[in-house]
């Protein structure tokens, strides 16, 4: 059960990095909720595919790499890197993980992505009072 949970995840994947719908009706249950890691939900299958055709007009996925799963029961989590360029020009990159919960038949029930900026440092460098870099926090 655990290879064929990772399978779907790895063509979910795919899917973005191709750009191309090959099968999300049939790795998603219709009542799925995907929450991404910065805020936006999306309430069911045929929304989850909307976001998919329209947010591809808009840029592209150019890396997707799975690092490792971990399961237990009805839940899978998946650490993962990803990178995108939009057609604006502005190219995003953050490490995350997904939590994913299946149903029985093995379909995506729900997705909840958090994200890390990839931008570390150490504010204690210089000494004991923490110097905070001046930029924008990204809440994924």
């Amino acid at each position: 059960m655990m290879h064929e949970r990772e399978k779907i995840i790895r063509l979910w994947f795919d899917m973005w990095l191709i750009q191309q719908d090959l099968g999300i009706d049939d790795i998603f249950a219709e009542d799925a909720v995907y929450t991404e890691s910065w805020g936006p939900r999306y309430d069911n299958c045929k929304t989850v595919k909307q976001w998919f055709h329209e947010w591809n007009t808009r840029g592209k996925v150019v890396r997707w790499d799975i690092r490792q799963f971990f399961h237990k029961e009805n839940q899978t989590i998946v650490e993962w890197y990803f990178k995108n360029e939009m057609h604006t020009g502005k190219i995003e990159e953050f490490d995350g993980i997904s939590l994913l919960e299946w149903t029985p038949d093995n379909k995506i029930k729900a997705v909840k992505e958090f994200g890390c900026n990839r931008k570390h440092y150490n504010p204690y460098q210089y000494g004991d009072k923490p110097q905070f870099r001046e930029e924008k926090a990204n809440w994924f």
